[in-house]
């Protein structure tokens, strides 16, 4: 959760405001469309009018165009209330789902909190990144294919989708500069009895990406850890890594030692030191 501060003092409500925000409060709306509002109006221009006029006294913030967040009662005179990023982030991307870095902090898979909510997202937004009551959001468009492995989670009962712990490894193995580099993805790693393996590997084989291979299976391998069936498991997936060289962390320079086994360079010094 993160607290909001908001410096505008609300102001008296006019009776058909009045009777909009307590028909949201009797839905349990906290966040609506410029559509939504337009009944309660005379026309499209008058609604746009009114909730400017919200907006400017206090009552709703706007995350986006045509997009409010209603704001709480309990915000009280100091204008002080929290709100989840995850939940935010679904209402301005209803389509997307969180991923990334934030999926795996969300699992308890790392501790460190990243700054930005990464979202996946399936078609291009205008603006990919954009800062909203002081979150920052990261959008970032996949293609369809690569677009599954989400579940659905409430915060403060917001709904929001979100890659599950085994699509959240894939997709960090493929974007580490989205999932705070190899360090954090070898922490998140070590979560080795809460990841369903057999369900990694169908998602691997979705993916079909041979970077993401050889990734995944020089942590697992270099650190040792005691994931089901090991060897077996190993094996197949060092039998689908593609020629050539990838990097370890794409963030990082291009120096390092070069794992010939999984057609790898090592170019995280901390976590080549721990070996």
């Amino acid at each position: 959760m993160r607290e909001i501060v908001m410096s505008k003092k609300r102001s008296k409500l006019a009776p058909t405001a009045r009777r909009f925000l307590a028909a949201m409060a009797e839905e349990n709306k906290r966040v609506f469309s410029l559509e939504e509002a337009i009944p309660y109006w005379s026309s499209p221009h008058m609604v746009r009018k009114a909730l400017s006029r919200l907006e400017r006294n206090g009552w709703l913030e706007r995350l986006e165009r045509g997009v409010y967040l209603i704001v709480p009662l309990e915000a009280g005179p100091q204008g002080r209330w929290s709100e989840d990023p995850l939940a935010i982030a679904a209402q301005i991307a209803p389509k997307g789902a969180i991923g990334y870095w934030t999926a795996l902090h969300y699992w308890g898979m790392t501790e460190q909190i990243p700054r930005t909510t990464f979202v996946q997202i399936t078609r291009r937004r205008s603006q990919p990144r954009v800062t909203i009551l002081g979150m920052r959001f990261q959008f970032i468009m996949v293609v369809d294919r690569k677009f599954f492995g989400e579940v659905q989670q409430t915060s403060d009962g917001l709904p929001f989708r979100i890659t599950d712990r085994e699509k959240s490894i894939v997709d960090a193995c493929d974007r580490p500069d989205l999932s705070g580099g190899a360090l954090q993805i070898a922490q998140a790693l070590q979560s080795v009895e809460t990841i369903d393996w057999r369900k990694l590997d169908a998602y691997l084989m979705r993916m079909d990406s041979g970077a993401i291979y050889k990734r995944l299976g020089y942590l697992v391998d270099s650190l040792e850890l005691p994931i089901p069936d090991r060897e077996e498991r190993l094996n197949r997936w060092r039998e689908a890594i593609t020629k050539g060289i990838a990097t370890l962390d794409p963030g990082g320079d291009n120096n390092g030692r070069i794992d010939t086994f999984w057609r790898i360079r090592v170019n995280v010094a901390t976590l080549e030191e721990s070996r």
